[in-house]
């Protein structure tokens, strides 16, 4: 289903992981964890409804990872345009 949407999916949008029980709400993006190295993640995100209870228990995935998108965040000009410069960054707009 994330085929439909593009990256960067808005702050706030909650989503459900391939193999995943429980939703996650996207609270950042491009987020890179020594835990993994050199990779550089598209979103990090937390439990849904629970929310960010510890710096540790935040959820690093790729737009790849969504299996389906139950909620769409908040979106303006500024998110719009702040997704264009994600792409820039990511060399996702020379696609």
């Amino acid at each position: 289903m994330n085929e439909k949407y593009e990256k960067y999916l808005p702050l706030g949008s909650v989503v459900l992981l391939k193999e995943a029980k429980k939703r996650v709400m996207i609270t950042g993006y491009l987020i890179q964890s020594p835990q993994f190295g050199e990779k550089v993640f598209d979103y990090v995100g937390c439990l849904y409804p629970e929310g960010v209870i510890s710096h540790d228990k935040n959820l690093l995935f790729d737009h790849k990872d969504i299996h389906q998108i139950f909620a769409i965040g908040y979106s303006d000009d500024e998110q719009k345009e702040y997704a264009e410069k994600l792409k820039k960054m990511t060399g996702l707009s020379e696609l």
